[in-house]
């Protein structure tokens, strides 16, 4: 393929000249995601001072009413404009079209995600991956889901096409938190949250929303990390059920039975509220009326009982939401003092003289424009090159959005500007910082008035304990 090809130059939507002013800020290269929220677009940003950075610009699909930009557009552009921490996508910038009112985000463009990393493992080398590997995309993604966690945030979309992975450049293995179109505040939440619908990708949706409960917590995340964490270890979902897609009913029997079968049957003894979840009560004959006996989550994920990861695991794995472990109790478990240390950047050799891992690169469809009809063209790799992170990348401001919610406590306000960085430093936001054994850089707690509130809060789950004392560093 020429260098006119691969620099996206001969696609039609870049040779249009009737491309909205901001486009024309861009080489769009093609199509890279799409789902029910719409398309993913890889782009190179054309202007200085970022020439050359990659970006991926998401376009929104009008609101089913027609009436407007998607509330789950506006839920992910208004909890990204409050939040900043080096394990969470960057917002990059917001352009709205006022032609039709559509709505393009642009985030820094990360290479890998953990969907395409187990694959890889599992059907290209055929190799598990290493122990140092998985511990620092664990470490990573549990600091930055506590961040999100001690600002009264849950994701409620954790799965590994949702966990990317920076491929290339300064940030090269660092893990990036993606989609947050699911998430939302729960500090205060004026209805049951199970009024939002269906959460949670089936494999990773925690019991307690399999069982129907009104209200949830922040440990339906953790539930999912743990899926994640046993996915890295084996490279094959854990609960790997059967979504039956015509009801909206969180109620899924085959999913259930996947996770009883694993786990055993939970029991009110050990989960005391289970007899109020709406389907237990209603459903005797499946739920409670069947026994499994537990085969040991040890023999599905092939670690020792008495191992600190097998221990680690099923503390994320534990029935009860209210017994669960919480993010900050993840990062100070054990599993992570121990050699290997977690790293900075997950994607180096685990040993001296070990030959790093070659993950393909993502795939770009150049049949896809803009608008969403198809030309031509071919498919194509991304070129390796560096990446757009920061605030400001094309050199514009993100046109204001309507705030309908308080800022959070403690959080820094993310202002637009070309001196912004995606890094969680002390200096940048004002906040006490924490270095966990592998001498990552780690944001802790946030105010006073933050600390105070955990005191008071509702959800016992989320504490805040201090973290690990710093000792010697492997990799940062």
């Amino acid at each position: 393929m020429n260098s006119r090809n691969a620099s996206g130059s001969s696609n039609n939507y870049n040779s249009n000249p009737n491309r909205p002013a901001w486009l024309q800020q861009y080489d769009l290269i093609g199509k890279i995601g799409e789902g029910t929220y719409g398309l993913v677009f890889l782009a190179r940003t054309l202007n200085q001072p970022n020439r050359g950075k990659y970006i991926a610009i998401k376009k929104f699909k009008q609101s089913k009413d027609g009436d407007g930009i998607s509330p789950t557009a506006i839920r992910e552009i208004m909890l990204l404009r409050e939040i900043t921490h080096e394990n969470v996508v960057t917002l990059v910038i917001v352009h709205i079209n006022p032609a039709d009112m559509s709505l393009y985000l642009a985030f820094e463009y990360a290479e890998h995600d953990l969907y395409e990393i187990i694959r890889h493992h599992r059907e290209k080398v055929s190799q598990s991956i290493n122990q140092y590997t998985v511990k620092s995309l664990l470490w990573q993604l549990l600091n930055g889901l506590n961040y999100l966690h001690s600002n009264w945030i849950i994701h409620r979309d954790l799965k590994p096409s949702n966990i990317l992975v920076m491929g290339d450049g300064d940030d090269q293995g660092v893990v990036k938190i993606a989609d947050f179109g699911l998430a939302r505040i729960y500090q205060a939440p004026l209805k049951y949250l199970s009024e939002n619908g269906v959460v949670v990708t089936i494999w990773y949706r925690a019991p307690e929303l399999l069982l129907g409960a009104k209200h949830y917590t922040s440990a339906v995340d953790m539930w999912a990390v743990g899926c994640i964490f046993a996915e890295l270890l084996t490279l094959k979902p854990l609960f790997q059920g059967v979504e039956v897609k015509a009801t909206q009913n969180p109620f899924q029997l085959n999913q259930l039975e996947k996770i009883f079968k694993v786990l055993g049957h939970p029991t009110p003894e050990k989960w005391p509220t289970l007899v109020n979840l709406p389907h237990w009560q209603s459903d005797q004959q499946h739920i409670q009326g069947l026994k499994y006996e537990n085969p040991g989550l040890y023999s599905v994920v092939h670690l020792p009982q008495k191992s600190p990861a097998y221990d680690l695991l099923s503390k994320m794995l534990e029935y009860d939401p209210r017994k669960r472990l919480t993010a900050a109790q993840a990062l100070d478990h054990e599993y992570f003092r121990i050699e290997p240390l977690p790293g900075r950047n997950a994607l180096v050799p685990s040993q001296p003289g070990e030959k790093a891992v070659s993950y393909p690169i993502r795939p770009v469809d150049t049949t896809t424009d803009f608008e969403g009809s198809t030309s031509v063209q071919g498919s194509q790799s991304v070129p390796s090159g560096n990446m757009a992170s920061g605030v400001g990348a094309s050199g514009v401001a993100p046109r204001p959005v309507p705030r309908q919610m308080p800022p959070m406590v403690g959080m820094q306000q993310r202002m637009p500007g070309p001196g912004m960085t995606a890094f969680n430093l002390a200096s940048q936001a004002g906040l006490p910082s924490g270095m966990n054994p592998g001498g990552i850089p780690m944001q802790r707690a946030v105010s006073q008035a933050h600390q105070q509130q955990q005191l008071r809060r509702k959800d016992p789950n989320m504490g805040m304990p201090g973290y690990p004392p710093q000792q010697k560093s492997r990799r940062f």
